[in-house]
């Protein structure tokens, strides 16, 4: 191959995927890599063999280093290790569990020629890697044999090492009697493994052993012998035993993803792209290309080196005979990986001779991964695609083995290591992609490591095994881990098949389903001080300094006091058949009680129902969505038992007053934040700390007063229905084969949704929650349980008091134990943390993960625990922040998977689903977050003082499923129901067309077994009659534009034309009188 251009065209790999937004680099793909893909595991010879002078075999360098107090935390050394060199049997039984058909481990060549030469060959040695092979070949296990993976005979060291070039032959000794011996039977070899580390590390650094500290010549000096020594064995290889033997030879190169730190600016793709040439460019482009260093190598290192004064450059050349000797010298591209770098150009210092400052440039972590055990090294999976990507384009499309990739925890993490299967499942995704995707030839995957071991510098502090080890026992027991069990199931699916609960379910909701779309009168009315409205909690929060998001406040918010046009327009547009709104208690009774009716603003809400009546759509209608009034908050609020009496009358005005019109009341909207942000955490109005059971009793009775007033007073005459809506997450266990996680599930669920639903459907707090609170509190000496507890009349009173269950839902969480000692608050009583999963994508909510398979999950549980209610879903969305984007895939793949498991849990899990809300109709104020958490289906623009509705593309994507009433099957051909109105119409400030064309939606994992639904043009506009992109309805408004401008002009100067014709015509006869006068 020709060599790289500078930077290299692999650069359209930045281009390529530097563009994806967090959704597309997340979006999990489904599918299988080929059959006969290559699984397996690794190890090294000196990190696990132990045996470090058993039966002849002698020191290497590494035990040289170890056995050197200090060098090592807790002078740990591999002088035992694993012990496998005496346990072969156990590691074989552990590789036959996973069911790999490959293992990786490397040849200790101090074990096979103690003194580093074969004049000193040791048999034990060689016995014992004879058995080894014998071993895994009798269960069909591929060995994958390293030749030198850093433990060099410390007698060679003695003699240089490999910066002496008499180790090339002396390698090629080794390499022969190896091929010699082993090779009827290994049909997978590596010469070396990272030899970069080898070379800077160990030469450059000094870090390693040998601990050569020569930073600027001799890694460049060592490398260069590396390369011809790797090339001499493929070549003995080659030509003495490929015939007969028929295996591969290659190299295991390392290297981390560069991602530019800024992909729009050329000299950053530069630097990005010299970097991967430094790190993996300077072993594989002289084995995989020309035979010689990358172009940018050569250019960075000579130029340096004449600058600094030298006559040559540091780094040696290869001659013409060298370069045809070495280039293509491998059978298969082997890489190791574990991180992503982000990269950006520096010139470094030019008075200190540096590998490291010969490449001009800093790299740094990528900030927003997980970090693991290991300094500089967080799991950054989306880096594997691109990186996979970048050696096709490099290196003319090899074969890829993927030799090592794992993470690392720290030793107190024994068996539970769920950081680590994230770490996999995440990471071989990103190689699935990059396969199935790209048309990557990825072969195969190792993962470091088969169990725990020796991990050099950081001794055993850290481990990277699949198996724990007890280093403390003689015995070095194995034990698998979580992270076992999953890669073997792995293993067993060939990738990652489609799971049920990810198919698509083609069907219809009942032909009376209620479809809906939400909204809350402080997040979107503003006019917080028009007609007489009153002020309520949240003008107070949102007026306090930092209690609010970039001190956003909704003393505007959308406007939609004096818009209710323009919101019922859009709800046409997203032909629901009903709208979901709150009423502000402050607006109707400013002083929270009804001693004074504000008409004004009652009449408000009679507009919007006039109008919403007129465009035929129902009013769902919310007493109580988190507006207190201020003037009931300064005698306690929801502390106050006198609350109760006072909703109870704020609901009977509206009851009489809006009831004949009104048939879907909600009394409360999620009371679960009410109590626990509001009155507990204190991060929402009003900001109280740690009252919430007291708010939660008085909430919980607060709804049964108005539910019995509207169902003794307003039932009969009204016709309506009236319930409370309650929020939850679904939960599943952190680790769903231990059963301290499992039981967390259980407290995080009824502490959460059982808090209030079972008072309403069961009759109280749920037994568990009343054991463990009154039991704590009881402990900490207190006379009485924290947790309130009713009465036997008000339980009967509050049973039962519900028409149907109302439901908000966003997501699901993992939960875990935790225990905060003698802490006396409703954290410590729940006792259970939360995390999620690395496959779950991000939103613009720190909070919400997009998990659809936990929508199905927690309806089903509803209908088991509550007794099968009627449900309707009264919130359900996502949200966006940071630069607007109208072509919002993330949202239309929520609205396409949650609403498909809300359709499976209603067909097949028989849940009595009624109806579906999304949340929520526009961008709005989202309490502590103001306006940087966008849920809408349509954007406000708040740079424009109008505050335009704009459509998203997500809108059309809910209009189709309104107008489908659910998914019908493409397998019965298009239907008329998918149709692309509405859609985006209008680019907000900051958002370019080639942005939003630019941004593209993989579905490939959806082409089996789920509907590919198109994702609608962005910017389709209706131009005169024409559907036009808005770009061309742009191109046409300017063009006629100029037609109307050239008429105008064309008017102007015909009239002026006649004008001057008539005045000319008028004068000629007195000028003809003048001549004949003269």
């Amino acid at each position: 191959m020709p060599p790289s251009t500078v930077p290299s065209e692999a650069k359209d790999v930045w281009r390529k995927f530097s563009k994806q937004n967090n959704f597309q680099r997340k979006l999990y793909h489904y599918g299988t890599f080929p059959q006969g893909f290559g699984w397996g595991v690794s190890s090294s010879a000196y990190q696990i063999e132990g045996g470090w002078n058993a039966d002849g075999k002698k020191s290497s360098i590494w035990d040289t280093f170890t056995q050197e107090p200090g060098n090592i935390p807790g002078n740990a050394s591999g002088d035992v290790a694993c012990d496998s060199y005496n346990r072969l049997d156990e590691d074989l039984y552990m590789l036959r569990a996973l069911k790999v058909n490959s293992y990786r481990f490397s040849l200790s060549w101090s074990r096979i020629f103690p003194d580093g030469r074969r004049s000193s060959m040791n048999q034990k040695g060689v016995d014992y890697y004879n058995r080894l092979i014998d071993g895994l070949l009798a269960y069909n296990i591929t060995p994958m044999v390293t030749l030198y993976h850093w433990d060099l005979p410390q007698a060679l060291q003695d003699i240089g090492g490999w910066d002496n070039v008499d180790m090339i032959n002396i390698f090629n000794d080794l390499c022969d009697f190896c091929f010699d011996k082993f090779g009827d039977r290994v049909k997978f070899w590596m010469t070396f493994n990272q030899p970069q580390t080898i070379a800077w590390s160990g030469y450059g650094l000094g870090q390693i052993p040998p601990n050569v500290k020569n930073p600027g010549i001799a890694p460049y000096r060592v490398a260069h012998n590396l390369i011809k020594a790797h090339a001499r064995a493929y070549h003995t290889y080659d030509d003495k035993y490929r015939t007969s033997q028929g295996g591969l030879v290659s190299i295991a190169l390392n290297a981390d993803w560069m991602e530019p730190k800024d992909v729009t600016v050329p000299r950053e793709v530069v630097a990005a792209d010299r970097a991967l040439q430094f790190l993996l460019g300077w072993f594989a482009h002289p084995i995989f290309k020309n035979g010689d260093y990358p172009e940018a190598m050569k250019w960075q290192v000579g130029n340096k080196s004449e600058l600094q004064g030298l006559s040559e450059s540091r780094l040696p050349s290869f001659t013409e005979e060298e370069k045809s000797f070495i280039r293509g010298t491998a059978d298969i591209f082997c890489v190791n990986h574990y991180t992503t770098k982000i990269v950006n150009h520096n010139t470094a210092p030019l008075s200190i001779k540096s590998y490291d400052y010969d490449k001009d440039l800093i790299e740094a972590e990528e900030s927003d991964s997980p970090t693991t055990a290991i300094s500089k090294q967080r799991a950054v999976a989306w880096g594997l695609r691109r990186l996979l990507n970048w050696i096709k384009e490099e290196y003319g499309d090899p074969a890829i083995y993927i030799t090592e990739n794992g993470a690392s925890t720290d030793n107190k993490i024994t068996v539970d290591d769920t950081e680590r299967v994230f770490f996999h499942k995440t990471y071989i995704d990103e190689a699935l992609k990059a396969h199935n995707l790209d048309g990557v030839k990825v072969k195969g995957y190792i993962a470091t490591s088969l169990m725990d071991s020796f991990e050099w510098l950081n001794g055993y502090k850290v481990g990277f095994g699949l198996h724990y080890v007890d280093f403390t026992n003689q015995n070095r027991p194995r034990t698998p881990k979580r992270s076992a069990h999953y890669y073997y199931q792995v293993v067993r699916d060939n990738g990652f098949p489609l799971p049920e609960d990810e198919k698509t379910l083609y069907g219809a909701f009942p032909t009376n389903f209620n479809w809906s779309t939400a909204s809350a009168s402080y997040q979107i009315e503003g006019s917080w001080r028009a007609h007489g409205k009153g002020l309520s909690i949240w003008d107070k929060f949102a007026h306090t300094p930092l209690r609010v998001s970039n001190s956003n406040n909704g003393d505007i918010a959308c406007d939609s006091y004096n818009k209710i046009d323009e919101d019922v327009a859009v709800l046409k547009k997203l032909k629901v058949s009903d709208y979901r709104f709150s009423v502000s208690w402050p607006r109707v009774l400013p002083d929270g009680t009804n001693n004074y009716i504000n008409e004004a603003g009652l009449n408000y809400y009679h507009r919007l129902l006039d109008a919403l009546e007129a465009a035929n759509i129902k009013p769902q209608v919310t007493l109580y969505h988190w507006d207190l009034p201020l003037a009931l908050q300064k005698v306690g609020g929801w502390q106050n038992a006198t609350i109760v009496d006072r909703f109870r009358d704020y609901a009977d005005v509206l009851f009489s007053r809006l009831g004949n019109r009104v048939k879907f009341w909600i009394t409360l909207n999620e009371p679960y934040i009410v109590a626990n942000l509001g009155y507990g955490y204190g991060t929402f109005a009003p900001g109280i700390v740690g009252k919430q059971y007291i708010a939660a009793h008085n909430l919980i009775k607060a709804h049964a007063e108005a539910w019995h007033l509207y169902n003794d007073k307003y039932r009969a005459p009204h016709g309506g229905i009236i319930s409370i809506t309650i929020n939850s997450d679904w939960v599943e266990p952190r680790n769903p084969y231990k059963q301290e996680d499992v039981d967390s599930t259980k407290r995080y669920l009824q502490f959460f949704i059982g808090w209030f639903a079972h008072p309403i459907f069961n009759g109280d707090y749920p037994d568990l929650m009343k054991t463990i609170v009154r039991r704590r509190s009881l402990a900490a000496g207190l006379p009485e349980s924290r947790l309130p507890e009713f009465t036997p009349d008000e339980i009967r009173r509050i049973k039962g008091t519900h028409d149907y269950f109302g439901f908000n839902h966003y997501c699901t969480v993992l939960s875990y134990p935790v225990d905060l000692g003698n802490q006396q608050d409703y954290e410590a009583d729940r006792g259970t943390g939360t995390t999620h999963d690395r496959t779950w994508i991000e939103t613009g909510s720190f909070w919400l993960k997009i998990t659809p398979f936990g929508f199905r999950k927690i309806l089903k549980f509803i209908k088991d625990e509550y007794g099968n209610p009627p449900v309707y879903v009264t919130e359900n969305g996502v949200s966006e922040r940071g630069p607007v984007d109208l072509n919002d895939i993330h949202r239309t793949h929520y609205y396409n998977t949650y609403i498909n498991q809300a359709l499976k849990a209603h067909v097949l899990d028989g849940v009595d689903l009624r109806g579906y809300t999304a949340w929520s109709l526009m961008d709005n104020f989202e309490w502590a977050a103001g306006y940087s958490e966008r849920f809408g289906l349509f954007y406000v623009n708040r740079s424009n003082p109008t505050l335009p509705r704009i459509a998203k593309n997500s809108a059309s994507r809910y209009a189709s499923i309104i107008s489908c009433n659910g998914f019908p099957d493409p397998a019965n051909g298009p239907h008329d129901c998918l149709n692309p109105e509405p859609e985006a119409t209008t680019a907000p400030p900051g958002t370019t067309l080639e942005s939003t064309f630019n941004t593209t939606v993989h579905t490939t994992h959806h082409t089996t077994d789920h509907t590919t639904v198109p994702v609608l043009p962005p910017f389709t506009v209706d131009f005169l009659g024409l559907e036009l992109s808005s770009l061309d309805a742009k191109v046409a408004l300017y063009v006629i534009f100029a037609f109307l401008l050239a008429s105008v002009l064309g008017v102007v100067l015909t009239v002026f034309w006649l004008l001057k014709t008539k005045k000319k015509l008028t004068g000629e006869p007195g000028n003809s009188f003048k001549m004949e006068k003269m």
